[in-house]
């Protein structure tokens, strides 16, 4: 409804200043171009859509402006009379405003363009010697200038109040936007040396082979993906051997979290290819099977291992390109057992055992609140149906549902896949449903005013949605005291916690043939399509302790040594030639 009525006030103006500039109605011009401008200020706030869709239908914000100046001229013409100078004045003002923000636009779209031709970014490396300038204010670097169109208001409105005003408000508006083209030249002028490609290269060369890296993480993907890199970093913090993070994809950097790793990001393959002061490293460790993977497996003195973003029973963790590393890094013997059986062309004897060093923090107690937290965690929905483990389309609302609805209450926590709904819409939908529910439960606790005893039973439970990187997955883990998910390494990492969790059957296969295809479901509760099991999962005993334990060890290996001794065993090996 806010929409409507924005799109209603947005349009509606436009008549209204025909009509009250051909009267001519100065002072109630006035009033409505004020109300317009107003519209425009709130029309981005109602979402993406509307500016897109009114630009689709050419009434985009330019020619919006453009309209309003026209009306103005036109009551201009129709209070002081065509052959007034100040008609004339302030059509050649409202001309030069156009040609000010055309300039502008040019010194922008220039300036963007430059910082996108930097052949590579750093992050946690000495480039002073590049003397990377700051960057201007946002709105003064925004290539759309948008900003540069509001400084007509001086003109409108000023018409409203005289031929006289509206000349001089046009005069003032050119200067205005003058000034801030102007500001942008020094800014273009310190950023050109950034383009200088053999400059860079060599100068953050320098800084790179003093740091002489050891162990390359490799990683190119899209930022909806970069939980993938994300996981390994303070891993590789710890481990005895200088590491080096390299990125493919500008902008990457900022959706990876504080890190003392050096980061670069190469975007061109040439670039590189040819860039030698990484010479120094030994492995490069890759978390995803990307076709961008080749430009580093080509270099013959850089051993390659493959350490995945995560060990589950998906095909992703025996996928045929693994074999094109020179080793795969698994978790446990689990891993080990899923190339065996896939028999994708990995051999066995380039396969390693190093655990799952992240997974140090997770506590095997749970929360300790007088009531019980089930956290819903199902996969994405995967590249094809192939890939297709997720339970949100056609389980994930009913689970929430029959959750909240649980007596005794019990809290949820509800973290999807960062990549949900990327490929199918209907997993969009359902995340939505179920957030909708959610908040709808919380919304009505807060509006009670005399609770029933079921309300005031559940008054201090507070749901919780989980859409970003904090609270981070395994915050969740230790935040509840079961777990409930898909196919995915979310139930491998899980294990960690050594608490229930039960896993979803989506595909509906018979228990004993869905246990061995999927080994990380045996000691969980197997949840049908019809959740017939989910209360007793939630308030029934908890038989299967032992077996979670000896499935832990399976699936990520022997508890001593720890996960990192052996992590960084295996970094060891390779870097010293051992």
């Amino acid at each position: 409804m806010g929409r409507l009525i924005v799109i209603a006030v947005l349009l509606g103006c436009y008549p209204a200043l025909l009509v009250t500039a051909l009267w001519p109605a100065p002072a109630l011009f006035g009033l409505i171009a004020a109300a317009s401008y107003a519209a425009e200020c709130v029309a981005p706030r109602a979402g993406r859509p509307l500016p897109d869709l009114l630009g689709k239908v050419h009434l985009g914000l330019t020619m919006r402006f453009a309209a309003r100046e026209t009306m103005a001229l036109l009551l201009v013409a129709r209070t002081a009379g065509p052959d007034s100078p100040y008609f004339a004045a302030l059509a050649a003002g409202l001309f030069a405003i156009h040609v000010v923000r055309a300039l502008h636009t040019g010194l922008a779209l220039r300036l963007r363009q430059m910082l996108s031709r930097m052949p590579v970014t750093t992050r946690n490396i000495d480039v002073s010697a590049l003397r990377i300038p700051k960057l201007p204010p946002r709105w003064l670097r925004d290539s759309r200038s948008v900003c540069f169109l509001y400084p007509d208001a001086l003109p409108v409105l000023g018409a409203a109040v005289g031929a006289a005003p509206a000349a001089l408000g046009a005069g003032l508006a050119v200067v205005l936007g003058a000034a801030g083209a102007l500001a942008l030249i020094p800014y273009v002028r310190r950023t050109t040396p950034l383009t200088d490609t053999a400059r860079v290269l060599e100068i953050v060369g320098e800084q790179v082979r003093a740091y002489q890296p050891e162990v390359i993480l490799y990683f190119s993907g899209a930022t909806a993906a970069a939980y993938q890199a994300r996981m390994w970093l303070p891993t590789l913090e710890r481990i005895s051997r200088r590491a080096i993070v390299v990125l493919r994809e500008r902008g990457m950097a900022t959706h990876l979290e504080s890190t003392t790793l050096p980061m670069l990001c190469i975007p061109s393959s040439a670039d590189l290819m040819s860039f030698r002061a990484l010479s120094s490293a030994k492995l490069c460790l890759y978390v995803a099977n990307v076709g961008r993977n080749v430009h580093m497996l080509r270099i013959p003195t850089l051993r390659s291992a493959f350490l995945n973003h995560g060990d589950s029973d998906k095909e992703a963790s025996f996928n045929p390109f693994s074999r094109v590393y020179d080793e795969v890094w698994v978790a446990g013997p689990a891993g080990r057992d899923r190339y065996r059986r896939a028999k994708v062309g990995v051999r066995d004897e380039d396969i390693h055992e190093v655990g799952r060093p992240q997974l140090e923090g997770i506590s095997t107690a749970g929360p300790g609140l007088p009531y019980r937290t089930v956290l819903y965690a199902p996969t994405w929905e995967g590249w094809n149906d192939d890939l297709f483990h997720t339970s949100l389309i056609t389980m994930g609302p009913r689970i929430v549902r029959a959750l909240l609805d649980h007596r005794p209450a019990v809290r949820v926590i509800y973290k999807p896949h960062p990549l949900t709904g990327h490929r199918a819409k209907d997993a969009a939908r359902a995340h939505r449903k179920i957030v909708t529910m959610i908040e709808a439960v919380e919304l009505a606790k807060s509006k009670a005013r005399h609770p029933s005893s079921a309300a005031g039973e559940t008054s201090e439970i507070r749901h919780l949605i989980v859409t970003g990187p904090e609270p981070h997955l395994y915050d969740c883990f230790n935040q509840c005291d079961l777990l409930i998910s898909d196919i995915s390494s979310v139930v491998t990492d899980f294990l960690a916690s050594e608490k229930p969790y039960a896993v979803t059957n989506v595909a509906s296969l018979p228990e004993r043939a869905f246990h061995e295809r999927y080994p990380s479901a045996e000691a969980g509760v197997l949840l049908g399509e019809d959740l017939a099991g989910l209360t007793e999962f939630v308030d029934g005993e908890d038989t299967l302790a032992r077996a979670r334990i000896k499935l832990r060890s399976h699936l990520l290996g022997p508890e001593y040594p720890d996960a990192l001794t052996r992590f960084n065993a295996a970094v060891e090996r390779v870097v010293s030639g051992s």
